[in-house]
């Protein structure tokens, strides 16, 4: 039984010599008793762990796609907004066609990813989809007809940027006036890998947006906290007044025009 350098352990289950890992030797390696040795061992248990529950997760959400992929359905766009509760900044939405091949393990509701994920997943997501649509509306639209008439403005108008028209709609918690059929799902982003992709395509889109606001209103800080009500953002309000970006029709700037 060949004795491997504890350098060499760590390569072959963690780095650039993975393809010396079998079972056989995992199963070997078990046998040495270098703390060292077990160490690594219990992090790659762990990790291969988490793997499978991540594998799961892509599976349960999966579900839906895969039962309308059964009927026949071919082209199935998830459509999801971010920015309905904020005071300041537009709501967006997105709407992703994604391939029946697409496969990305973490994925999930774009508000339980850290900023990094999001961003190397919207790229991934980008790169891969059959098609995606970005709908936005913004503050001063928001102000004339509610924010609940805009969100369904964004998802809509995002539907009609798809360069390829859907056979079905996956809408996180929303109904469109549309002849497209489609199904509502309640913490669609959390059950529907369509809606989780269309969910950080319309998260990144939007905090892009945010970012860049921050340039031009620097004294807000919106690259901080994205418009929401923060107490940062609502001293600086009292201190600067209202900008164009701002949403009159939401407490407390309601409150105090």
């Amino acid at each position: 039984m060949k004795t491997y350098a504890i350098k060499e352990i760590k390569e072959i289950l963690f780095e650039e010599k993975q393809h010396k890992r079998t079972q056989e030797l995992v199963e070997q390696l078990a046998q040495d008793e270098r703390k060292g040795v077990q160490k690594l061992l219990q992090k790659y248990h762990r990790e291969q762990e988490k793997q499978q529950q991540l594998r799961t997760q892509f599976e349960e959400m999966s579900t839906y796609e895969f039962a309308l992929r059964k009927q026949g359905t071919v082209y199935i766009a998830g459509i999801d907004e971010v920015g309905r509760g904020p005071l300041a900044g537009p709501v967006v939405a997105a709407a992703v066609i994604l391939p029946k091949d697409f496969y990305l393990l973490g994925l999930t509701d774009s508000k339980k990813l850290s900023k990094l994920i999001r961003e190397q997943f919207y790229e991934q997501i980008v790169d891969k989809a059959i098609a995606t649509g970005i709908g936005v509306v913004s503050a001063k639209e928001i102000d004339e007809i509610n924010i609940y008439q805009a969100t369904k403005k964004a998802m809509n108008d995002a539907v009609q940027q798809l360069a390829v028209c859907p056979e079905h709609l996956l809408i996180d918690a929303m109904d469109l006036s549309t002849p497209l059929p489609q199904t509502s799902l309640v913490k669609g982003d959390q059950k529907s890998i369509s809606i989780a992709a269309s969910s950080v395509i319309a998260k990144v889109t939007r905090d892009r947006y945010m970012e860049k606001l921050a340039r031009t209103y620097p004294a807000y800080h919106f690259e901080k906290h994205m418009g929401y009500g923060t107490k940062e953002h609502l001293d600086a309000i009292e201190q600067f007044g209202v900008t164009p970006e701002h949403r009159l029709s939401f407490r407390p700037l309601k409150d105090d025009a």
